[in-house]
């Protein structure tokens, strides 16, 4: 199983009404949570972790996993409010205003660590999650309890505008990307958290730390794996964009499951991935963002619509 650490929200998407009037629809949503409904619809066995609230719209976040196959059963359920985040698209490019505070996925704590069982090779970890207090702290303290037993994947997903306290949020990230096994970045979370626009030169950065392989994405440009002994790119899919929702998320489900399919999510493995497996993950990944992006919405696809 892999374990999708992180948060859940309601992304409240923009809409009109038959009279014109502007409105906002309630959709499941949260990077974490994104990839965690990938991952289920391709197949791959998958939990997920995070606090989640008893309201109405925790209820709607719960069964979105259950139609997608994946066991929420480890979250924490607390009694407070879910997180949502209001979304606006300016040329298909998303942008948010959060309200999180008090919420259930905030508020979760170290107290609430799930007991794993060796069904989960892996972790992956993301997101705004790691930024606000105290449930970056819990997510943190997960990732350290299991680093030297399981597969570990990152996502920083950075929003810059989220970030309060920069100093610490760095010196988190940085202490959780050397525990990782595996960091997917884009090429401006690269060029922030490395200070290079060089994107060899920002890889081997990570690499240096102890992270084994870095996946930097650019867009419509494709997406790039490094590690100590490989350098592999691979061309985006060209499709009609309609929005970029999800995009990253679906890209993560769509690499683990490669992996997954390959039998190679072991820490030894990780360490020595060939070339042609690497390829054959950032492909999947690739083709999997390319139909979330052609269509409204983080709606990741299955397994059977990638052929």
């Amino acid at each position: 199983m892999i374990l999708c650490s992180g948060e859940a929200l309601i992304d409240m998407l923009p809409r009109h009404t038959a009279n014109g009037e502007r409105a906002f629809a309630p959709y499941a949503g949260g990077a974490v949570f994104n990839t965690s409904i990938a991952l289920g619809r391709l197949g791959v066995s998958t939990g997920f972790y995070s606090g989640l609230s008893t309201d109405l719209f925790g209820e709607l976040l719960t069964d979105a996993l259950s139609a997608a196959s994946v066991d929420s059963s480890m979250a924490a359920r607390l009694d407070k409010p879910t997180t949502l985040a209001f979304v606006t698209l300016t040329h298909g490019q998303a942008s948010y205003v959060f309200y999180d505070e008090n919420s259930a996925g905030r508020m979760l704590s170290a107290e609430d660590l799930p007991t794993l069982d060796a069904a989960v090779s892996t972790l992956f970890f993301g997101g705004i999650s790691l930024v606000v207090e105290p449930c970056a702290r819990a997510y943190e303290a997960l990732m350290m309890r299991e680093k030297d037993r399981r597969v570990i994947m990152l996502d920083p997903n950075i929003r810059q505008g989220f970030i309060v306290d920069e100093a610490a949020y760095r010196d988190r990230i940085g202490h959780m990307m050397a525990a990782s096994d595996i960091v997917k970045v884009s090429d401006e979370d690269l060029a922030w958290l490395t200070g290079h626009d060089d994107l060899q030169r920002g890889a081997a950065d990570l690499l240096n730390k102890g992270t084994k392989l870095i996946c930097v994405t650019e867009g419509a440009e494709g997406v790039t794996g490094y590690s100590a002994v490989q350098t592999v790119r691979v061309p985006a899919n060209k499709v009609a964009v309609v929005d970029t929702v999800g995009a990253g998320d679906t890209f993560n489900a769509g690499f683990l499951a490669a992996l997954s399919d390959a039998g190679v999510l072991s820490k030894a493995e990780i360490a020595n991935l060939q070339a042609d497996t690497i390829e054959a993950a950032l492909s999947l990944g690739a083709r999997a963002a390319a139909v979330t992006v052609s269509r409204a919405g983080a709606n990741p696809p299955t397994r059977a619509e990638l052929g």
